[in-house]
């Protein structure tokens, strides 16, 4: 699949919403969206079952504009890149987050009635996990947005729609981190950083940053690392280095970067009997892992987290509530916001190390 470049991406009217259709519709307003590296994945390719041409986003909060029949859902809100059906049996399911709607199990390429409300010179456009926030205006299912606080800083509670919740959620929810645990974060980006929030959050008593960009470093010790380390400081692997710091390696360790080696390495540098390696990122279409089975025999466990392990539709709005509380404060991931005409500048902020999170105001 060749890269797509986001500058050829072009919506020429507002979608409206059509009632009566077999799903519910709502046509959003996007006030701010930011930039996540699964939107990367998708300009280059590289994100499974993906049709172009495409508009991407995800991370994206709005005001609705308009409605279907049978929406409940009103303004504001933040748009869900992992629905909530609420009837597929993973939704009725207490024990796991997966809708069977999201986009690893069909194509959200188009509208569950396999329309696309967008159009560029009379040709058709598809839609992005249904919500395609590097639009102003975007279409949506009902199951694909959480209604929020009223009074909600639209420019920094979209970060709920991914990178916070994700990374947050992994270790409140998928590791479950224990007070006086030990944790190792691979990748101190926005999401790597919002785990380092959550293990903080849990009561870790040692939280090991880990990353080759030492510009990092600053802001994961604000946010509650208690040491940050460079792989490329040491003749052996990480995973090595890990195991002699702790004795017997960690207690819960996150890849947050999409790598098949970290990934490995990860799982490796956590305790040998009762550590839990949780699999945050992404991994590039068609990868494959290669690991020494030995390392769970022993007793680890090796888990994904898929947004944190939120209901979508029920969780992010009480996550807004508490952010609204200031029981957290994501908006230090936030270090650059841009119009949205800037947007290839976002990108490369991205791919220079520069940016934690590049918000795109409309």
């Amino acid at each position: 699949m060749a890269p797509v470049s986001i500058v050829n991406v072009t919506v020429l009217q507002k979608p409206v919403s059509i009632p009566g259709l077999m799903c519910p519709f709502i046509s959003i307003q996007i006030v701010a969206t930011g930039i996540c590296g699964t939107d990367d994945h998708v300009l280059k390719g590289s994100f499974p079952n993906m049709d172009y041409p495409v508009i991407p986003g995800h991370e994206g909060a709005g005001i609705v504009e308009s409605i279907g029949e049978g929406v409940t859902c009103v303004k504001p809100v933040i748009p869900l890149c992992l629905p909530q059906c609420g009837e597929c049996s993973s939704c009725l399911n207490p024990d796991t987050n997966c809708c069977l709607k999201t986009h690893l199990y069909e194509s959200q390429n188009l509208m569950p009635d396999k329309t696309s409300r967008f159009t560029c010179k009379g040709k058709q456009i598809h839609h992005f996990l249904w919500i395609s926030t590097f639009s102003e205006y975007t279409v949506m299912p009902d199951s694909a947005i959480a209604r929020i606080d009223d009074d909600a800083p639209l420019d920094k509670v979209c970060l709920f729609g991914c990178g916070f919740s994700t990374g947050y959620g992994a270790a409140i929810n998928t590791a479950k981190v224990k007070p006086g645990s030990t944790c190792a974060i691979f990748g101190l980006g926005g999401v790597g950083l919002s785990v380092v929030i959550g293990c903080k959050a849990a009561g870790a008593s040692r939280i090991i940053g880990i990353d080759i960009n030492k510009d990092k470093f600053t802001k994961a010790r604000d946010l509650g690392a208690t040491e940050c380390i460079n792989p490329q400081d040491f003749k052996k692997p990480i995973q090595e280095v890990l195991v002699e710091m702790m004795g017997h390696g960690v207690d819960y360790s996150f890849e947050v970067i999409g790598r098949v080696d970290t990934m490995a390495a990860a799982l490796a540098s956590c305790h040998l009997s009762s550590g839990t390696c949780v699999m945050v990122g992404a991994p590039p279409l068609g990868s494959q892992i290669s690991f020494d089975p030995m390392l769970l025999f022993t007793g680890r466990t090796w888990k994904g987290s898929f947004i944190g392990g939120w209901k979508t539709k029920d969780s992010i709005p009480k996550l807004v509530s508490g952010y609204m509380e200031k029981k957290f404060n994501p908006d230090v991931l936030i270090t650059h916001t841009l119009p949205f005409d800037k947007i290839n500048e976002g990108f490369e902020l991205l791919h220079s190390g520069k940016s934690i999170r590049t918000i795109l105001l409309y």
